[in-house]
């Protein structure tokens, strides 16, 4: 069997071992693939393994031997997944390996604009502290994340687990979702977007990309907004439009914006988000801490195996 790893660098940049996929077949593993590399490089495959790179249905049927595509994510819309259940590939994903990991960067965020640890640290190491004379400064305000309201848009493992992280910090919890949660924890309150976006201190957003709310944090809802909110997104940069959020920040509608995902990544050098007032921008690693990678690289093996035993796991439809 031969297995072709089109982006593996993202998932294993040298600290993980490709030894569970290696003993499954005869592996082509490749750092990056650019779109015009990717026939040459599977023309051949029976499967093909994948983040980022994009198996189209025009691909698809120039690949007669293709058996699977196993997507190193949750997310699987690099793959026309019709085009291939149409051609009996079996395609599979990874739901739920980086749920705490992503909760955890989405209160580092949080914690970041609440506190300005390393802010203030660097200040300390500049000699401020030696030449301030009070016993104590700040160089921004400091928040207290007890009893603010923190508004979740997608309840799902990731937002469930933000949410109990929000309680533990002694915060009001509301939440928005798609479908009505009926098993909700005590203490967190189903409620409407435009509720969620009025009433939220900090806003974070754990829902999937669909054509439905592509680009549905406008101008018009982050009006509705506090001027001292927070908004937080760990999910997909093409949720919000961001020439409007950046106008949002630079005229102080919202006091910050903190982002793990941008439209397009990676950003190009115009995109407004990159020097918009009050913009923290991480170039998403939510999901890339070592232990949810390792998680990511063992259960792609599964899968695979899975799929070698007659017993597919994790397939999307």
């Amino acid at each position: 069997m031969q297995i072709v790893v089109l982006d593996g660098f993202a998932m294993n940049p040298g600290d993980l071992s490709w030894e569970g996929l290696k003993k499954l077949g005869e592996c082509e593993i490749y750092d990056r693939t650019k779109p015009d590399e990717i026939y040459s490089r599977i023309k051949d495959a029976e499967v093909v393994i994948t983040n980022k790179a994009v198996i189209d249905e025009k691909l698809i049927d120039r690949l007669p031997v293709l058996r699977y595509i196993g997507v190193t994510a949750t997310g699987y819309n690099v793959v026309d997944v019709p085009a291939a259940s149409r051609k009996g590939i079996v395609v599979t994903n990874i739901p739920a390996y980086s749920t705490d990991s992503v909760a955890q960067l989405v209160f580092a965020h949080i914690l970041n604009v609440a506190n300005r640890v390393e802010m203030h640290a660097e200040s300390v190491k500049s000699g401020d502290w030696v030449a301030n004379p009070d016993f104590s400064y700040s160089k921004s305000p400091q928040m207290e994340l007890a009893g603010k309201t923190l508004g979740i848009v997608g309840f799902g493992r990731i937002g469930r687990k933000v949410a109990e992280i929000g309680l533990a910090f002694g915060m009001k919890v509301i939440f928005q979702n798609r479908s009505q949660i009926s098993d909700a924890p005590a203490g967190m309150r189903q409620t409407t977007l435009n509720d969620i976006f009025s009433e939220s201190d900090i806003v974070s957003l754990n829902c999937p990309l669909t054509p439905e709310n592509s680009e549905f944090v406008n101008e018009q809802l982050l009006k509705k907004m506090k001027s001292s909110a927070i908004l937080i997104n760990t999910g997909r940069g093409g949720l919000i439009n961001e020439a409007d959020l950046s106008n949002a920040l630079n005229a102080g509608v919202i006091a910050a914006a903190c982002l793990d995902v941008l439209s397009t990544e990676p950003p190009k050098w115009d995109n407004p988000m990159l020097s918009a007032r009050n913009c923290f921008i991480t170039p998403h690693i939510a999901w890339a801490t070592i232990e949810a990678r390792q998680r990511l690289m063992n259960v792609t093996v599964e899968n695979l195996n899975s799929y070698i035993l007659g017993k597919p796991q994790n397939v999307v439809k």
